[in-house]
């Protein structure tokens, strides 16, 4: 039986994010802060789900498959945890793309914990613990961690916006 991690997802959404543009083992394991060999693990579990698909030589999501997925399963096998307010990097609702879709509030934003976060909110925890690192590093995959987020843990419009958004990101990548 294969299980994903929430790994595997992150190494598919940093693919998605990559666009076509080729790739390696050691290069996406330095850009995500994971090891190779945990790297190729997260690689072949997601081929063994089929949210990958091997083609010639080339490792890509399966992005029908992945996006069945993250819109309609992720949120009940990685469900965020939430905390106590901290200092963090906002996400969900809270940060783009979705941020400019939402009034502000007074309530305290959902953010990654983060010693060095700019902004206050309710810890929010990341699909991975090192999803905030790789999300600085790399803006759209900053973008597609913000989306997966309001898809797992969003309220009814922030889910549906969410879902959304990322139906039109992936559409773009294949």
């Amino acid at each position: 039986m294969i299980m994903l991690k929430p790994q595997d997802v992150l190494v598919m959404l940093k693919l998605v994010a990559l666009g076509q543009k080729p790739w390696s083992y050691a290069r996406l394991a330095v850009d995500l802060g994971m090891s190779p060999s945990q790297l190729h693990s997260a690689v072949q579990r997601a081929l063994a789900a089929q949210i990958a698909v091997k083609r010639e030589e080339a490792i890509r999501p399966h992005i029908r498959n992945l996006e069945e997925f993250l819109i309609h399963g992720l949120r009940y096998v990685f469900v965020p945890q939430l905390g106590q307010p901290t200092r963090g990097m906002p996400t969900s609702h809270a940060a783009p793309p979705l941020v400019q879709h939402f009034a502000p509030t007074n309530e305290l934003p959902p953010v990654w914990p983060d010693p060095d976060g700019t902004v206050r909110g309710v810890e929010f925890s990341p699909l991975y613990k090192l999803a905030p690192q790789a999300a600085r590093a790399d803006p759209a995959l900053y973008e597609l961690l913000v989306l997966v987020d309001a898809i797992r843990g969003g309220r009814a419009r922030e889910h549906n916006m969410a879902v959304k958004e990322l139906a039109k990101r992936l559409a773009q990548y294949g």
